[in-house]
């Protein structure tokens, strides 16, 4: 069996947790700032986990 390669560009997107989650940041937060609120960005800014169905495609992606 040859090893299993990973996705270089799922490593940079994703990591995993301690209780075997993955995180991921928050899309829309690059450019067209101006036109959102504070608080919006705010929380854009912050990571949040990758949800449960597309959890087994990044674990497919990330060996």
């Amino acid at each position: 069996m040859p090893k299993i390669k990973t996705n270089k560009s799922a490593r940079k997107r994703f990591r995993k947790t301690a209780k075997g989650e993955y995180k991921r940041s928050k899309a829309t937060k690059s450019h067209l700032l101006t036109k959102k609120k504070r608080k919006r960005k705010r929380n854009l800014a912050k990571s949040t986990l990758v949800s449960p169905k597309d959890k087994k495609k990044v674990r497919r992606l990330l060996p």
